[in-house]
Parts: structure tokens; sequence; C-alpha cells
């Protein structure tokens, strides 16, 4: 499963390492957040979870920077 994510992040480095946090996340299989449109694509592992997963993608984000958003 594929879902798109509206973010607000002030910086491109931010960006990127918060797409890493994201991919680090258990059942995330990728992900990808563009800072030029502010969206984050997330892929699912099967059987994922998809709300408690993006929760804890989100804990893993406001980590890398504090005033991050991620709109679930």
């Amino acid at each position: 499963m594929k879902k798109i994510y509206k973010v607000e992040v002030d910086c491109a480095n931010c960006a990127a390492k918060m797409e890493e946090a994201v991919k680090s996340t258990s059942g995330v299989k990728d992900a990808s957040l563009s800072f030029m449109t502010l969206k984050l694509k997330v892929e699912f592992e099967d059987g994922a979870n998809v709300e408690e997963v993006m929760k804890e993608a989100y804990k893993k984000c406001k980590k890398v920077e504090d005033d991050c958003e991620i709109y679930l």
C-alpha cells in the first residue's frame, strides 16, 4: 500500500534526514520526501498497520526536526 502525506519542513537537509528516519521505521518498505512539493510518499510493507507505523515515523521525524509537521 502506498500513501502520500503533506509535510511542513523548513530546509532540504532536514527533509533528507526526515526521509531517512521514515525509511528506517518498521513497517515501511520505501519512502521519499520531496522538499520542493512538500510531499512524503510512503510504501508500506504488507500487513503493516499504517496508522501505527506513521505515528512512529512522525516521532522519529520530530527528533530530527522538532518544528516539522506531517499531516496524517
